[in-house]
């Protein structure tokens, strides 16, 4: 007779993983809707919790502004030339700058800001914070009589949501004003068509979907790296677990994201 203490075995891990996911999420969801008390509550934004924010918001956002706009300038030049030269060749010039419009601002640059300021700001954010709760850091506030939360959580978490959209939005005008002098030039001979096209494509819809995208993605960047580091457990190299954690969670949650939201575009 087999014995079925593998398969008992199996399904403990199983459930054990599935209740640990749960949790997981339950927590990222119960730390955005406090953040989201502390955003709104007056006494968030006391003049040393005012302070803290800027900082946090200037150093994630003023750092990486004018590298990452050239970057997105060159992509968009380059991927401008690319899809205009190939679309002449196959005589459908006449669709390539609506497809730069839709592959570049509808989809590339959102998605690129939100992994770049994962990679430069919020990531290093949370790893920090998993230092700063494993120094004990957040408990002397707490003994001070200062929430930990909203001194080192919620500017944390607003820096990230903010430079993530700042960077979206200046990014995306970058590339439009980029494609239209790749394709017309330094004049204003087609900005009536131009314009036109660029209404054509952002439909409510369509900006209604590209709005919420940039938004979401803004929230899983920032929100996610510091809940990996508020409850994450010990480890030997916190830091290096924070960030691995951070990054499972995230491009899962930002694939998701992108899905439904081409679904929505084009479906």
């Amino acid at each position: 007779m087999i014995s079925n203490g593998p398969w008992r075995e199996a399904l403990a891990r199983t459930n054990h993983s599935a209740r640990h996911w749960l949790v997981q999420w339950w927590r990222l969801a119960h730390l955005g809707a406090v953040l989201l008390l502390l955003a709104v509550t007056p006494s968030s934004y006391k003049r040393a919790d005012a302070l803290v924010l800027a900082r946090h918001v200037y150093d994630n956002t003023a750092p990486i502004m004018t590298s990452f706009t050239l970057l997105c300038a060159l992509i968009s030049l380059v991927l401008t030339r690319i899809v205009t030269t190939t679309a002449l060749s196959y005589g459908l010039s006449q669709y390539a700058l609506q497809v730069v419009i839709r592959v570049l601002v509808l989809e590339l640059i959102p998605l690129t800001a939100a992994l770049f300021v994962a990679l430069r700001c919020t990531i290093p954010d949370g790893a920090e914070l998993a230092e700063l709760k494993s120094r004990g850091d957040m408990d002397k506030l707490r003994q001070q009589g200062i929430n930990p939360i909203a001194r080192l959580v919620l500017p944390r978490v607003t820096a990230g949501i903010f430079s993530t959209v700042t960077l979206a939005v200046l990014s995306c005008v970058v590339a439009l004003l980029v494609a239209y002098v790749a394709i017309y030039g330094f004049n204003l001979a087609g900005f009536a068509g131009y314009t036109r096209l660029f209404g054509q494509v952002f439909t409510p819809a369509v900006t209604l979907i590209f709005v919420l995208k940039t938004l979401l993605f803004s929230l899983a960047v920032s929100l996610i790296p510091m809940a990996s580091a508020l409850y994450g457990g010990a480890a030997n190299n916190t830091r290096t677990s924070s960030e691995m954690r951070s990054l499972v969670r995230m491009f899962a949650i930002i694939l998701l994201i992108e899905v439904l939201s081409l679904v929505g575009n084009y479906y």
